[in-house]
């Protein structure tokens, strides 16, 4: 029966922060705010832009109310679709391993909180929408992550039952995520969080994309997942 490998976005396949501090930060400017440092940015994403704006404006200042909370993420996500992939990268690694995996017949999505348009017009930037049957971001569902319906849809779309896959990302809500769905996940150390990795409870830790495989295949190999 074939298996799948869900993916978050945003600090597990790409370095997308370079893109969205540029789009935060010119928001923050337009509100009088001084801007949003790199390492600052690493702590405040992973949760889709309200909390971002709430956490950014919050950081630099008095908290937004939620009018005001609103229109500066009508404006980030304005900014941030003009140029979604400037200066965003591809992890190193990603592309040979998604390669590999997909030669060995699994199926591949991504579940991630990034608004659902825009993840999508970031994958086609980058030309990685050719590796994913599926990807489902925010506002595509009337739920999200960790919301385990979240993930079911996305193993849905890939034909896939959700206890046949493995999530693979970077954050608290990822591993609160799986959890809820009642799947392993595997954390890489890279990615964007105030808590490291290895206090966070995952089934897996990796360092570098190219260690994946060999976390995939013990984990669906040892009993973790059905056979």
């Amino acid at each position: 029966m074939t298996r799948a490998v869900i993916f978050d976005l945003d600090g597990t396949l790409i370095d997308s922060l370079p893109d969205v501090l540029a789009a935060l930060n010119a928001v923050l400017a337009a509100g009088g705010r001084r801007p949003v440092t790199i390492d600052e940015g690493r702590t405040m994403v992973g949760g889709g832009a309200e909390p971002l704006i709430e956490r950014a404006f919050a950081m630099t200042g008095d908290a937004l109310a939620p009018p005001e909370v609103r229109s500066s993420v009508e404006a980030f996500t304005a900014n941030y679709r003009m140029h979604p992939a400037r200066e965003t990268t591809i992890f190193d690694g990603v592309i040979p391993v998604l390669e590999g995996l997909t030669a060995r017949g699994m199926k591949l999505g991504i579940c991630t909180n990034k608004p659902h348009n825009t993840a999508l017009q970031v994958l086609g930037a980058l030309s990685l929408d050719r590796h994913f049957a599926s990807c489902i971001g925010k506002a595509a569902l009337p739920f999200n992550k960790p919301d385990r319906r979240h993930y079911d849809e996305v193993a849905r779309a890939l034909g896939v039952a959700p206890e046949r896959s493995i999530y693979v990302g970077d954050s608290e809500t990822d591993v609160a995520t799986a959890q809820n769905a009642g799947v392993p996940v595997v954390l890489v150390t890279f990615g964007y969080s105030l808590v490291p990795a290895s206090e966070m409870g995952a089934d897996r830790l990796i360092e570098h994309f190219s260690e994946l495989p060999a976390a995939l295949d013990d984990l669906f190999s040892n009993g973790a997942m059905p056979s």
